[in-house]
């Protein structure tokens, strides 16, 4: 089966991964390489700080899982959702359905994405249309009653959404230690 090389050296089998193979720094420096929306916005704005407003504005218990909704495309790639709903991709989501239950089990994770993220994730979208596309329709018919942030996104480098994800993520590990000492165990 084919794998692909990691930025930490790991090798991941995407379509049979395993717990050992997730590195959340793989993830963080994956996701913030990858542009949202398959590169069509004004400038880059990388998935790792789409991520991270994800998880600002999800309920703080659900904050990780803000964080980290999605991972799977740190080693699968994003697609634009168009593409990726194709009835011939269903091996591809397939795989990001396999990744999604390894990343929860890796981090602790409840095995379904929690509303309040998947809640985010679409108020994120309809404040990212606004703030990164020149044509941005802000009256998607699934998100009507959805409205986007007051302030506004300003895109970050690469570099910095890195940096700013894995605090981020060591932030909320942390919180959760602290909480639960048996989840750092």
């Amino acid at each position: 089966m084919d794998y692909t090389d990691t930025f930490s050296g790991k090798r991941i089998f995407p379509f049979a991964p395993e717990v050992e193979q997730i590195s959340i720094l793989d993830i963080a420096h994956a996701l913030s390489n990858i542009c949202r929306f398959g590169g069509h916005t004004k400038e880059f704005y990388s998935v790792a700080q789409h991520s991270i407003l994800v998880s600002q504005h999800c309920d703080p218990t659900d904050a990780l899982w803000g964080l980290l909704h999605d991972a799977s495309e740190a080693y699968i790639g994003d697609l634009t959702k168009p593409i990726k709903q194709l009835e011939e991709l269903k091996p591809y989501r397939d795989a990001e359905d396999r990744l999604h239950r390894v990343i929860s089990i890796k981090f602790k994770l409840s095995e379904t994405i929690p509303e309040s993220v998947k809640r985010a994730d679409k108020v994120m979208l309809m404040t990212e249309k606004r703030d990164l596309m020149k044509a941005a329709d802000l009256r998607v018919k699934q998100n009507i009653d959805i409205k986007p942030l007051p302030k506004r996104i300003i895109p970050l480098p690469p570099k910095t959404s890195e940096q700013l994800f894995m605090e981020r993520f060591n932030s909320l590990m942390s919180l959760a230690e602290t909480a639960h000492p048996q989840f750092g165990g």
